[in-house]
């Protein structure tokens, strides 16, 4: 396990060290199998999609209101997150951040018809979010 002597920073909260320990013990049992390489990347996000949902991870992607766990999006518990997840598998990490991107724009900006349609299918799992840009040009 990496030096987690950061988690003891004034702007963590007791929560925090928890996320990471959650984290860290959803990446060891349901990444152990994650065969990165397999030739259905598509098919393994969708997997990774339905592991963190069922661990609840997902709910970290969306404000409470919508199924989330915090009242607004907290960017230390989506970082810490992403740390473990990227430790152990950049495919789980991937996939735990589309869909906070793609979900993201939607919690701070969206009407709330969109928050209520999308929202709690990501944290759930139901739904995979995307990011995308687009430019006339």
């Amino acid at each position: 396990m990496p030096d987690r002597t950061y988690l003891a920073w004034p702007f963590f909260d007791q929560r925090h060290p928890a996320l990471a320990d959650e984290v860290e013990r959803f990446a060891a049992g349901a990444l152990a199998d994650l065969d990165e390489d397999a030739a259905d990347v598509d098919g393994t996000c969708r997997m990774l999609i339905a592991r963190l949902a069922e661990a609840g991870l997902l709910r970290h992607a969306v404000p409470a209101a919508y199924g989330g766990i915090h009242e607004r999006l907290d960017v230390r518990s989506l970082c810490l997150a992403r740390e473990t997840l990227a430790r152990f598998a950049s495919l789980a990490d991937f996939a735990f951040a589309m869909q906070g991107l793609g979900s993201g724009a939607i919690s701070l900006f969206g009407a709330e018809d969109q928050r209520r349609a999308y929202l709690p299918a990501v944290a759930r799992g139901g739904k995979i979010a995307a990011f995308a840009l687009s430019e006339r040009e």
